[in-house]
């Protein structure tokens, strides 16, 4: 384990996880656990360290309340220093507590949005550190960077 703090990595499942998977070795020698809505899933790509945290979208309010207070405890109880999502909206509710508590926060949109950020992608960009698109093209007209794609 390294003294850095802690690292939250978080995604939902399918192609949020699987993104999240390929920059996994990016955490060698850190702490971290990564939080998503399939744990099980998650084990059985071979991480570490996962914790629960419901799923939701911008089609249900009450949902997106209750995995933001879901998120607000895991920012609580586990004070991370960074915090990195590959999506969606519970990625995203972790960064923007995270970010509140003082950890540092990375938004890394799906490489599905090819023709511009996700609704979580363009909101996070307002308060992420830093926000990144895995199309060139859709750095240039937004406010996120491109550095590469993971997949």
């Amino acid at each position: 384990m390294s003294n850095r703090g802690l690292v939250l990595a978080v995604a939902s499942g399918g192609g949020h996880l699987h993104q999240l998977v390929r920059i996994a070795d990016a955490f060698t020698g850190m702490d971290v656990s990564y939080v998503c809505t399939d744990p099980a899933l998650a084990s059985s790509l071979g991480l570490k360290n996962t914790l629960k945290i419901g799923d939701a979208n911008q089609n249900d309010m009450l949902a997106l309340l209750r995995v933001g207070v879901q998120a607000l405890k895991i920012v609580i109880s586990h004070k991370p220093s960074v915090v990195i999502s590959t999506g969606a909206a519970p990625g995203l509710l972790v960064i923007f507590w995270g970010r509140i508590f003082g950890a540092k926060t990375i938004w890394i949109d799906s490489i599905a949005n090819a023709e511009q950020l996700s609704l979580s992608g363009k909101i996070a960009s307002y308060f992420s550190n830093i926000t990144l698109t895995q199309w060139e093209h859709i750095a240039l007209v937004s406010k996120a960077k491109y550095w590469g794609a993971v997949l």
